[in-house]
């Protein structure tokens, strides 16, 4: 049910895209939505230098979620944006990268939408964009690859996990590169399901940990040793699987990681 919008001197409320990490990766727009809240709603993702940009009376709240264990219900989030924007507060909910890519962000707008609030959504830097680039290759390339495909390795509790040999079969045809996000519990099956759907063996790989923050890691393979890299080097979550020749621009790039981090290579 849609109800009537809320009165001028009611609050506002922002989602605002954090960007993968690095303060300096925030656009402007970010950047003067944060210092003007009054009330900051925070995901796990979100770096501490970002939150610090905040006012010093800016009132704090930590909302994180994280590999499927949630530190707060998505419906409390919600009624907590309300209750503040209704209250009068300047809300900004601050999400790790773009709210838009899977941040949850369109079930908020939807939900104060109804409630007659509107919404205004910054967007910032996703870590799946983020991560290739600190390495130095693109995620489109004329000769390598047309497109790109943003997928999830989580599906919501209960639902369907994507069919990977039909997306296998999708990119190998229409010369895709997978970014997959949150797939790192399950990355030896999809790479299993992926060759089965018809991806070469030898298709590279790389593992981004931590995407522009000082400690990122990351690591160079292919499909095939896709798990075994990942155990070897211990590269486990916040991390980004990027699936596809562009990553063989990597290859020839003797990576200086952002920020003096440890850069690992282990080519299959």
């Amino acid at each position: 049910m849609t109800h009537a919008l809320l009165p001028p001197s009611a609050g506002s409320c922002t989602l605002v895209g954090a960007g993968p990490g690095d303060p300096e990766l925030l656009t402007i727009k970010a950047l003067k939505a944060i210092q003007r809240a009054t009330v900051l709603l925070v995901d796990d993702l979100v770096s501490p230098a970002i939150v610090a940009l905040a006012d010093p009376g800016t009132r704090i709240i930590h909302v994180g979620k994280r590999g499927g264990c949630q530190s707060t219900s998505q419906a409390f989030i919600e009624k907590l944006m309300l209750q503040a924007v209704r209250e009068g507060e300047h809300i900004v909910r601050l999400k790790g990268g773009d709210p838009f890519i899977f941040g949850r962000g369109g079930e908020e707008v939807e939900h104060l939408r109804a409630a007659g609030v509107q919404v205004e959504v910054i967007n910032g830097i996703t870590a799946g964009l983020a991560g290739l680039t600190s390495l130095g290759a693109p995620l489109t390339h004329r000769d390598r690859a047309h497109g790109v495909l943003f997928i999830t390795g989580h599906p919501k509790p209960g639902g369907a996990s994507p069919d990977w040999q039909q997306i296998a079969a999708t990119a190998q045809a229409a010369k895709l590169t997978l970014v997959i996000y949150m797939g790192v519990a399950v990355a030896a099956q999809i790479a299993q399901e992926l060759q089965a759907g018809g991806l070469a063996h030898s298709t590279p790989a790389a593992i981004i940990q931590h995407a522009s923050l000082p400690q990122q890691r990351h690591a160079i393979t292919t499909l095939q040793a896709l798990a075994q890299t990942m155990a070897d080097h211990q590269l486990g979550s916040p991390s980004i699987l990027v699936i596809g020749d562009v990553v063989r621009g990597v290859a020839s790039v003797q990576h200086s990681a952002l920020n003096g981090a440890d850069a690992l290579r282990a080519v299959g």
